[in-house]
């Protein structure tokens, strides 16, 4: 029982970003087939509409429980909110260029093409997080 709440501990960060990155894409993927199936909008308006709000729900997330990241000053909390949108709109270009590719050229599911889609940008998202958005290191 003790090695394993030592692997929990010692893993935690990113045993949080599994459940929270995985709730975050509930959020995208169910707002994508929202939006695309019950609303029928265009697969990219679509796709914007699922990424922002779960960017939003995904920064509250990662910030708190996540990667715990304090901040001192409003500054500081606007610096973090930025720079994470700032990488988020990165991987959102990868994310409209996947789906591009997977509806329009290769004519693929649209939803099996969001589920793809999504743990290439999880992925992805994690190591912008951890390295260059909510890295506490760097701010000591």
């Amino acid at each position: 029982m003790d090695k394993i709440l030592t692997l929990v501990h010692k893993y935690r960060a990113i045993l949080a970003y599994l459940f929270f990155g995985g709730a975050t894409t509930v959020v995208n993927f169910g707002v994508y087939a929202l939006f695309t199936t019950w609303i029928p909008l265009h697969y990219q308006v679509a796709n914007f509409l699922a990424w922002l709000l779960s960017v939003l729900f995904a920064f509250f997330t990662n910030k708190v429980w996540v990667f715990g990241s304090h901040y001192t000053t409003v500054s500081n909390f606007f610096t973090e909110l930025g720079a994470f949108f700032f990488y988020r709109a990165l991987s959102y270009v990868l994310d409209a260029g996947i789906m591009f590719v997977g509806i329009s050229l290769l004519h693929a599911n649209g939803l099996l093409t969001k589920l793809v889609d999504q743990v290439v940008i999880v992925l992805l998202n994690y190591l912008f997080s951890k390295y260059l958005i909510f890295n506490n290191k760097l701010k000591k």
